[in-house]
């Protein structure tokens, strides 16, 4: 496998095999033990031991015995990736709000786990403390989300989410005059691969100079890419936008932010309230 940028290893230790993970690996794949310990630590090994569910394998010198399957996903280019750290927002014991940065995931993948909001999270905690997410955001977009760190509460923030029982608003920046067309505030709600799905907005400014309008916007429903498709198919794309819509490249990324979470907290019953400034970001 050595001088391959991606690949994927499956390999069930039989009858004579054992030793320290990195070693077989190393052995494997062709890669040095450096590089091998590198892709453990960033989550991209996997062991399934009997009946056990399935995890991802970090320590290099965990002892491995006939009969476990380990999986490899190695990505050079993944495993290389950097991206700026979260920040706690509120501990709040049974749940934590955190702003998730550009550029970081939510959650890993099977190639691994070491740009994302959930790993950074289990890293920051107590250890033993449970890193549940309960809802997610684009890699490119900023913004607030919730971590619970147990079971009960997570169910409980599900139940909110599906409720649609927590307030999610958003600063966007989109090409064009929204208000020319669409009125200084009003709602989107085109279905979504034939799911409802509705989106409030209201204009915040317009720079005619640009042709860029400020919205702030509030999502009603949940789906994916709700805000950046909304707009785009309205003819109003968020600006740096990769997937949806042209003309509205912008040098500095996706302008887009999660700046409110408001909820009754499923634990206390009392009002919720988390919010960013958005001059902080460069939002009107």
């Amino acid at each position: 496998m050595k001088g391959k940028e991606r690949f994927v290893i499956h390999k069930r230790l039989v009858t004579g095999e054992q030793g320290a993970a990195a070693d077989l690996l190393a052995a494997s794949s062709g890669l040095s033990k450096t590089a091998v310990k590198d892709a453990m630590t960033k989550g991209a090994v996997w062991l399934k031991r009997g009946t056990q569910a399935k995890r991802r394998l970090r320590r290099a010198t965990a002892e491995l015995k006939p009969g476990d399957l380990v999986e490899f996903y190695y990505d050079q280019k993944l495993l290389q990736r950097d991206c700026p750290e979260a920040r706690l927002v509120a501990d709040k014991g049974r749940y934590s709000v955190w702003l998730k940065p550009a550029g970081m995931l939510t959650a890993g993948t099977p190639y691994g786990d070491h740009c994302t909001l959930e790993r950074y999270v289990e890293k920051a905690s107590e250890p033993g403390r449970a890193v549940l997410l309960v809802h997610r955001l684009d890699r490119e977009t900023p913004g607030l989300m919730v971590v619970a760190h147990d079971r009960e509460a997570a169910a409980a923030f599900s139940g909110l989410l599906q409720r649609l029982q927590v307030e999610k608003r958003y600063r966007a920046e989109v090409k064009g005059c929204v208000a020319a067309r669409l009125g200084e505030r009003g709602e989107v709600n085109t279905p979504i691969e034939g799911r409802a799905a509705r989106t409030r907005f209201s204009v915040v400014a317009y720079d005619p100079e640009l042709d860029v309008t400020t919205l702030d916007v509030e999502l009603v429903t949940g789906r994916m890419h709700q805000v950046r498709r909304h707009f785009a198919a309205a003819g109003f794309p968020v600006l740096g936008d990769p997937r949806y819509g042209h003309g509205n490249k912008d040098r500095r990324g996706l302008r887009l932010l999660a700046y409110r979470l408001a909820f009754r907290c499923p634990v206390s019953g009392q009002p919720q309230e988390f919010v960013l400034n958005p001059a902080e970001f460069g939002y009107r």
